[in-house]
């Protein structure tokens, strides 16, 4: 796990008096994640998870924890923020650093989905997306294309050639299409934006939520839904499309919301895009790493070959 705060049994025990959620009764970190401090939290009234923000201010958090709200009460199985007792207040303090608790979604993440995992996926996502129309507050995906233009420079001294020129052209490449008429005309609201197999939750067959909302913000839902067909709907090895997963997924989520045909015409660049913001991520995450107890970086070659795949083999929508 990626530890940057160290979180003592005492510190939870002065946490919980300032809540209504029971008596301490054991703290332990969560295995994975390279952004928060995560703890699974227990009390004798039940299990939640503790998170310390490590790059999020207590300015900018607001727009997450109260979409998780909003959410929930609008019937999105998300984890819902837990609030002090006198205060209400869902934005906490823990060990000097902005913290939350929310309640722990049922379930654990599957990691070998079938097409039956990725259409409840898609039905959800589409759903969410709905839900989230009615959320005043707005903040941009802090990791949309401004960050890549100002990340791209500093990864690119780490790259060869090849790389390097392939991540130029992309960045070129989707430059262009943010400027379309055709990618100001796509929906856009709240969105996850880093919706993995590992921040969604099953019971067998069944989801039981989605979590880990800390990249939300006002985006394309295709560049959304984009996100997730790159890491449930492809050949982990190779970063190949699975046509079979996708077209559950893709299907699930029309039957609640259609698509319009700029997402459509834009699809593939969306698939593109979600595959660049995590190579640059991944590549600044590897080369410019954080101090941190057990930190292990993603590898970022996988998503260059999940890019390479988008741009070799274009999906196109009907």
């Amino acid at each position: 796990m990626a530890v940057f705060t160290e979180v003592s049994d005492k510190d939870a025990r002065d946490l919980l008096r300032r809540m209504s959620l029971g008596s301490f009764k054991e703290l332990r970190g969560i295995q994975g994640g390279i952004e928060n401090t995560n703890y699974f939290l227990t009390t004798d009234q039940g299990e939640y998870v503790l998170t310390l923000f490590e790059r999020l201010s207590f300015e900018q958090l607001p727009f997450y924890l109260h979409l998780m709200k909003h959410l929930a009460q609008a019937g999105i199985p998300v984890p819902d923020p837990q609030a002090e007792t006198r205060s209400g207040d869902i934005l906490l303090k823990v060990c000097g650093k902005p913290a939350a608790i929310v309640n722990r979604l049922p379930g654990k993440s599957q990691l070998a989905p079938q097409p039956v995992h990725c259409a409840a996926v898609g039905e959800m996502l589409a759903r969410m997306h709905l839900a989230g129309q009615s959320y005043e507050r707005q903040q941009p995906n802090l990791r949309g294309l401004p960050w890549w233009n100002e990340t791209v420079p500093v990864v690119l001294p780490h790259l060869g050639e090849e790389a390097a020129a392939m991540l130029r052209a992309e960045l070129a490449y989707q430059n262009h299409v943010a400027a379309s008429p055709s990618y100001a005309a796509l929906p856009r609201g709240p969105v996850h934006a880093d919706l993995f197999r590992d921040n969604a939750m099953f019971d067998g067959e069944k989801l039981t939520g989605f979590f880990d909302f800390y990249f939300a913000g006002v985006d394309t839902w295709s560049f959304d839904l984009a996100v997730c067909l790159n890491d449930w709907c492809i050949d982990h090895a190779t970063g190949a499309h699975d046509a079979a997963r996708a077209q559950a997924m893709i299907s699930a989520y029309q039957s609640v919301r259609p698509l319009t045909g700029a997402e459509r015409e834009l699809f593939n660049a969306q698939l593109r895009a979600g595959a660049l913001r995590f190579w640059i991520s991944r590549l600044w995450d590897f080369y410019l790493p954080r101090e941190a107890a057990l930190l292990t970086p993603h590898d970022p070659t996988h998503f260059e070959r999940v890019l390479k795949q988008r741009i070799d083999h274009p999906l196109a929508l009907g």
